[in-house]
């Protein structure tokens, strides 16, 4: 049976992502793909973002012709600040960061574990940031941390892993993983299937990934392990 579904953008993605956090949360979004949960935060849920070059209260990207490269991101990217927003040394922002003072922190990766090991750096991956930078600050001190990434790699290789070969970041960190097909949580047990792009089935998915994938609460309400 030819299976038809459609991967979720990396709009689509972020979208996902922004919907799950709560009000009033504390939020560092990593390099890459997860700056873009910014730009898709619910109107009026309000979250404040963190930056680990030591912002506090990151707005949306700047529209095009607006950018100031005096205020940037830790990816270097230009950020707006909103109302009630401050910038400050990097000892203090690392601080909040390991003090446990973050709610969540969304974060790329190379690989996670069914257990929620996190592998998210590599000196020999082409492009890769070749340190782990604040990535295990994040992971350890934030009170959840979370991950975007696509479930294949372009040679068609599953990212989600039993365990993990690349260098780790941290050790049974990750609480959720959002993809482009599913979202799945991360648990003692192994995987927990939360849900699933149209089309997709979990028997599909399982054989995709190569790993058992249990069937959380939330998606057999909603009938996603069908």
């Amino acid at each position: 049976m030819t299976l038809t579904y459609q991967r979720r953008s990396k709009d689509e993605l972020a979208q996902r992502v922004a919907h799950d956090i709560h009000d009033g949360a504390y939020v560092n979004l990593g390099i890459g793909m997860p700056t873009l949960v910014a730009n898709h935060l619910p109107a009026g849920v309000e979250v404040v973002l963190h930056s680990e070059n030591g912002i506090l209260g990151m707005g949306p990207a700047p529209a095009a012709g607006q950018e100031d490269y005096d205020l940037i991101n830790a990816g270097k990217q230009a950020v707006t600040l909103l109302p009630g927003g401050a910038f400050f040394h990097h000892a203090d922002s690392f601080g909040m960061m390991r003090g446990g003072h973050l709610d969540i922190c969304v974060l790329g990766a190379f690989q996670v574990s069914a257990t929620g090991d996190l592998a998210n750096w590599s000196t020999g991956e082409p492009g890769a940031i070749p340190a782990v930078g604040g990535a295990m600050d994040l992971a350890i001190g934030a009170k959840q941390t979370w991950v975007m990434m696509d479930v294949l790699t372009k040679q068609g290789v599953s990212k989600l892993v039993e365990q993990c070969s690349y260098p780790l970041t941290g050790l049974a960190c990750v609480k959720r993983v959002y993809t482009d097909l599913a979202t799945l949580a991360c648990t003692p047990e192994g995987l927990q299937l939360i849900d699933l792009v149209p089309g997709l089935t979990h028997e599909a998915l399982e054989e995709m990934i190569g790993l058992p994938i249990a069937v959380s609460a939330v998606a057999a309400a909603q009938g996603e392990g069908q």
